[in-house]
């Protein structure tokens, strides 16, 4: 089994921590990365993380995650979540598992935020959790692509 999974955020999202804190929080990317890694390692997998305010980057580490073989995508697209063809595109043309999330609630926002490109690419959508979300994903994804937690101090 691959055991890569890839985490993509979108721009902005290296703002975390000081950007609109009352409807982000006050948590990093680097504790988003630093959850994601953990979380990925309880079931044997690694976090490849990964951000970009660009979205032709974001479509290439797509494109790079099939090249790859990795197992799954976890991304949070940000505002490209909701105007983006190609990463739609991107997504269904590698056909890997792929989680959308959301660290607010987006529908409890504005209404052009209530659509999502990548969202339909996606076999599940996590949104209004905080960070938490990306935890919430990988468990997720890891249920989907059949990878088991591992016990404490074994080996993948």
């Amino acid at each position: 089994m691959a055991r890569t999974i890839y985490v993509l955020n979108g721009p902005n999202l290296n703002l975390l921590g000081t950007r609109e804190p009352e409807t982000y929080g006050h948590a990093t990317l680097a504790d988003v990365e630093e959850l994601c890694k953990v979380t990925a390692s309880q079931f044997g997998l690694e976090a490849d993380c990964r951000q970009s305010n660009r979205e032709g980057e974001l479509v290439d580490f797509i494109h790079e995650a099939h090249a790859r073989k990795a197992a799954g995508i976890v991304i949070n697209a940000g505002g490209y979540s909701h105007t983006s063809i190609a990463l739609h595109d991107a997504l269904a043309a590698v056909k890997i598992p792929a989680v959308e999330v959301h660290v607010s609630n987006i529908y409890a926002r504005e209404s052009f935020r209530h659509h999502s490109f990548t969202a339909k690419a996606a076999f599940a959508t996590l949104c209004g959790f905080g960070i938490d979300g990306y935890r919430l994903a990988i468990n997720g994804l890891a249920a989907k692509i059949g990878a088991r937690e591992i016990a404490a101090g074994a080996k993948a």
